[in-house]
């Protein structure tokens, strides 16, 4: 693999020209693309030969689902007729409708994917395949192997834009997705966190279309600003791999947060700042050592070495099942400040500083608190 060039998030390039076109605030927003008849992969049936299909429900306000359940959804209704809403004892007729309702809906889901025939936005986001598979795919991780607790999931705005600035640690970015699912779950609106990632996750097979698919997309200044600018949750962590690739014995101290280019981003959309600190994921691979020959030859900025990886080969991959806990913390207003306050290198550091502060004294309240790494 060739070397993957890191693009830091606060990079002053970013404010050029580039991927994401324009100057500034980028790109205007553009529609979400629709892939209809004219982007169906070669070889998808055709529409009118697979019949009428109903959709997928729709959400509705915050915490409102849709009759029927489509699979992988976190929670049945409780209305009265809907399955799980009344005794077992007056007859199997409701779980009989329901389990019914499930496997129309599967079969729906599938005939549009066959068909090309469901949205994905300019990013490559996919929120339908993301609701119904990949968040099935995380959940179980997310609770019953992490046990994750969440906490202050209401100071995340009901709507609008956001920036949710986190700690980076693990060794893999697993903290990453679990941040994602805790969002998506626990937030009354249910609403989507679209990460920020460095481009060595757009260059890896496999992991490049799932993250794309998930709302990833690459950590720069220009769609950061897109993303917020239409409204969206937008995930940035500031440590980058000196965060995720730091040594165990460093573990939950913050590095350095850049030059604050999250900051500035904020300030230019007057978006709030919602810290958050998240504890657990720095034990699941102790990273005792580090090989700078096999991270170079293979393009990683860093090899990790762990009591058992490489050591166990593939069993050495696997977490320790560590329990965690996510806490997000009071907004930071940036809305108050004039528009030439993004350009203001001391309120930008200012600023960095106050969130960094806010996340290390937090990390060290959940780690009083807790009472064992693994209970």
């Amino acid at each position: 693999m060739a070397d993957a060039k890191v693009i830091p998030f606060d990079d002053d390039r970013s404010r050029g020209s580039g991927a994401g076109g324009g100057s500034g605030g980028g790109a205007a927003p553009r529609p979400a693309r629709r892939r209809g008849a004219g982007s169906r992969r070669k070889g998808a049936a055709d529409p009118a030969s697979v019949g009428e299909v109903q959709p997928l429900p729709v959400r509705g306000a915050a915490g409102e689902k849709d009759d029927p359940v489509p699979p992988g959804s976190r929670e049945s209704p409780k209305s009265p007729g809907a399955p799980g809403s009344q005794s077992r004892a007056g007859g199997g007729g409701d779980e009989d409708g329901g389990l019914e309702r499930r496997i129309a809906g599967g079969l729906s889901f599938l005939r549009r994917r066959l068909t090309g025939d469901y949205e994905v936005d300019d990013f490559g986001f996919d929120a339908e395949l993301t609701d119904q598979v990949l968040m099935s795919l995380l959940r179980p991780v997310y609770e019953k192997y992490f046990r994750v607790e969440v906490k202050g999931v209401e100071n995340i705005p009901a709507e609008g834009g956001a920036l949710i600035v986190a700690n980076h640690s693990g060794t893999l970015p697993l903290d990453g997705l679990m941040m994602q699912v805790a969002v998506h779950d626990h937030h009354p609106a249910d609403r989507h966190l679209r990460l920020l990632a460095a481009d060595l996750v757009f260059v890896l097979p496999v992991v490049n279309e799932l993250a794309r698919k998930l709302g990833h997309t690459l950590a720069c200044a220009e769609d950061a600003e897109r993303l917020l600018g239409q409204g969206e949750l937008v995930g940035v962590m500031p440590e980058g791999f000196k965060g995720v690739g730091k040594p165990f014995g460093e573990r939950y101290k913050l590095q350095r947060f850049g030059r604050g280019g999250f900051v500035s981003t904020a300030l230019r959309q007057g978006a709030p700042i919602v810290p958050c600190s998240i504890v657990g994921a720095e034990e699941i691979y102790p990273m005792i050592g580090n090989s700078k020959t096999l991270a170079r030859l293979l393009g990683f900025p860093y090899f990790p070495l762990t009591p058992t990886f490489p050591w166990l080969g593939p069993l050495g991959a696997v977490p320790l099942p560590t329990k965690w806990t996510i806490q997000f913390g009071e907004p930071i207003p940036t809305d108050g400040y004039a528009p030439e306050a993004a350009e203001d290198p001391v309120l930008m550091f200012n600023l960095t500083d106050q969130v960094r502060e806010q996340i290390q004294h937090t990390l060290y309240k959940l780690l009083v608190q807790r009472r064992s790494v693994f209970f």
